[in-house]
């Protein structure tokens, strides 16, 4: 429980501050837009290479990242099919499927890993998993269906994945772990730096875009925001209690392992994403912030459940 409403608090706090300083004009008329690009380019690729570059990849074989792999397909499909059928978009589809299955594993689910779960690894199949897979795939499509990408040959296409920095960032940190190189530390200590801008200028971006927004859920992308924090703070911990309980057959810490992180809310960063290139951008600023705040109750409910 303390661990569910610090993490929450924290994040409460940056983006609070992100408010203030929008509605004060601070950082200009483009502050916003100058955190997002630092966050993108610069802050999230370091974030993603040292904190991969270290991971054990070991956890890539356990039954957490399975179970997390498969709700992380069940809910991004279950808001494309939706999304498929309204006819919103492909881009709005992607935006809207991250919302609807990619947790906050890092300035999130940390610290409710540590004073919920107890272990701060537990966290690391979920990361490995969605910067790994499902960034550079989702990032791709977005890359993709640019409004310039019918001007481009075939083989710069393929290449898509290699021209973003995130993608980069989390595919060189993932071969240095799988080599065993350690980083010099006159390398890595840059590294670690600039990567821990990337939370607070995520979080203070975000507070920055809340200045003159409406309640989430009652604009004209109230249908897909309601339904991606729906499926985000409902559909995917269910599916992985169904899944944990009833197919692998978990119980005890294991489960609420399982359950807890797939129930923490959609990541802030996906909101960095929909900036970058334009696209559905109050879906995911509304998803986001919809989510996060039908997570508090539901990891309370889960917590007591299954604790």
């Amino acid at each position: 429980m303390r661990g569910v409403l610090t993490g929450f608090a924290v994040i409460a706090v940056v983006i609070g501050v992100g408010y203030v300083i929008g509605r004060r004009k601070y950082l200009g008329d483009n502050g916003r837009e100058v955190l997002t690009k630092l966050a993108f380019h610069v802050a999230s690729p370091a974030l993603l290479f040292t904190t991969l570059a270290r991971a054990d990849l070991s956890v890539i074989l356990s039954s957490r990242l399975l179970i997390t792999a498969i709700t992380t397909v069940l809910a991004a499909s279950a808001f494309v099919a939706v999304a498929a059928i309204r006819r919103w978009g492909v881009g709005a589809g992607t935006i809207g499927a991250l919302c609807s299955s990619y947790v906050n594993s890092g300035n999130l689910g940390i610290p409710i890993a540590v004073y919920v779960l107890g272990d701060a690894s537990l966290v690391a199949p979920v990361l490995l998993f969605q910067q790994i897979v499902v960034t550079p795939i989702a990032l791709t499509v977005l890359d993709l269906t640019g409004p310039d990408e019918r001007k481009r040959p075939m083989w710069q296409m393929l290449l898509t994945p290699l021209r973003n920095p995130v993608a980069v960032g989390s595919l060189s940190g993932v071969a240095v772990a799988a080599t065993g190189w350690t980083v010099p530390g006159p390398v890595m200590d840059p590294l670690i730096l600039i990567g821990n801008m990337s939370v607070p200028a995520v979080l203070l971006a975000f507070g920055i875009s809340l200045r003159g927004s409406a309640l989430p859920g009652r604009g004209a992308d109230r249908y897909p925001v309601l339904l991606s924090a729906g499926i985000k703070a409902v559909g995917q911990p269910a599916a992985a209690w169904l899944l944990g309980a009833w197919v692998f057959g978990l119980h005890g810490a294991a489960l609420l392992d399982v359950v807890v992180t797939s129930a923490l809310p959609a990541a802030q960063n996906l909101y960095t994403y929909a900036s970058r290139y334009r696209v559905a951008e109050r879906l995911a600023r509304e998803s986001i912030l919809l989510s996060t705040l039908l997570s508090v109750p539901a990891l309370v409910v889960i917590a007591v459940l299954l604790g």
